[in-house]
């Protein structure tokens, strides 16, 4: 009998043959895009760093970023692909001042990193052909590593929040009032586990993002994406409130603020389309987390105040893209082909 080890080489050598599918094609298109995005903020964030344990860390991050940029323009190169234009370096200035304190790096870095990997992890399943899965996995496997040394480096300098603690269970139970899902009227039970960690997890991305929104409207140049970006900043400080609300009304703790690790510069780094498909890209993120968040709730009150927060989000990058557009600083991904285009194509050739 044939071992499975040879048939699982001819599957890979089979799968290496064949066209990019649309999910690994989907999703190194993505990868490129937004790795040129991190390369951009994390090469003018290494220009303007002094502690010696954040700068390595920016620039290990800043070199894996590059290190993804350069095999998936091999692999798009080799299938004969358009290489995206994502970020260049016309869009980052490295001379400008000091944006961010040092210390801000590393929550920005755990907050991208985060999304990243929520791209990277979703991946996994539809990667077929070997060269693809294998550039994923590394991917997945470096992005955690990063994780990994970020909160080590956040809990040596003490500025690692960690999610509450609450009491083990002295027993197994089992729900057996109704009042488990209510929230808005009535007797309301306390937060579970699993509640307690998105929401903390919404507090934490949504004061790094905040911070970002703050320095980023403080050097935008176009007047609508100032206003954007203000607008941003308000509506990221409203789901910080409600999450911490939530929170504190069960006695438990939240994450502060991390404004004053903004400087006062006005000076900008980052070109205007950088900044807003950053935050296109970060705002994108909050779609997955809050929905991963209603998916594991079970208070009525909770699950409307998600959807609230996928209201505001939508709503927020249809003008955000809305702008991109305008500008054409919006690239699209590859897609199907549009068949009523090739009828009436054919049809002007008759």
């Amino acid at each position: 009998m044939e071992s499975i080890t040879p048939l699982l080489t001819k599957a890979d050598e089979m799968q290496n043959k064949t066209n990019l599918n649309s999910a690994e094609l989907g999703k190194l298109w993505a990868s490129y895009v937004g790795n040129t995005l991190s390369k951009g903020v994390l090469s003018y964030f290494s220009q303007h760093v002094t502690d010696e344990t954040i700068k390595t860390i920016v620039q290990k991050a800043l070199k894996t970023s590059d290190d993804f940029i350069n095999e998936i323009r091999n692999i798009f190169e080799k299938e004969e692909i358009p290489i995206p234009i994502g970020i260049t370096d016309g869009d980052v200035n490295k001379n400008a001042p000091r944006l961010f304190k040092d210390e801000f790096y590393l929550h920005y870095l755990k907050y991208a990193a985060k999304a990243g990997l929520s791209i990277y992890s979703t991946a996994i399943p539809l990667m077929l052909r070997k060269d693809v899965r294998d550039f994923i996995n590394y991917c997945t496997e470096t992005t955690v590593d990063l994780l990994t040394t970020l909160n080590e480096a956040l809990l040596q300098k003490g500025v690692l929040k960690k999610p509450p603690l609450i009491p083990y269970p002295e027993k197994i139970d089992f729900v057996n009032k109704h009042y488990y899902f209510s929230g808005f009227i009535g007797k309301i039970r306390p937060l579970h586990a699993l509640e307690i960690a998105y929401l903390h997890d919404a507090v934490e991305n949504n004061v790094t993002s905040k911070a970002l929104l703050t320095g980023f409207s403080q050097v935008a140049q176009n007047k609508q994406v100032k206003d954007l970006f203000i607008r941003g900043k308000d509506l990221t400080m409203m789901h910080i409130e409600n999450c911490m609300k939530k929170l504190h009304n069960n006695d438990l703790p939240s994450h502060s603020l991390l404004d004053d690790l903004v400087e006062p510069s006005t000076i900008p780094p980052f070109s205007d389309k950088l900044m807003l498909m950053h935050k296109i890209d970060m705002f994108t993120m909050k779609i997955r987390t809050y929905a991963n968040a209603m998916s594991l709730n079970g208070r009525r009150d909770i699950g409307g105040m998600y959807v609230k927060f996928l209201m505001d989000i939508t709503l927020y990058l249809e003008d955000a893209s809305n702008i991109m557009i305008n500008e054409g600083w919006m690239e699209q991904p590859p897609q199907a082909v549009s068949r009523e285009e090739l009828y009436a194509k054919s049809k002007k050739n008759k």
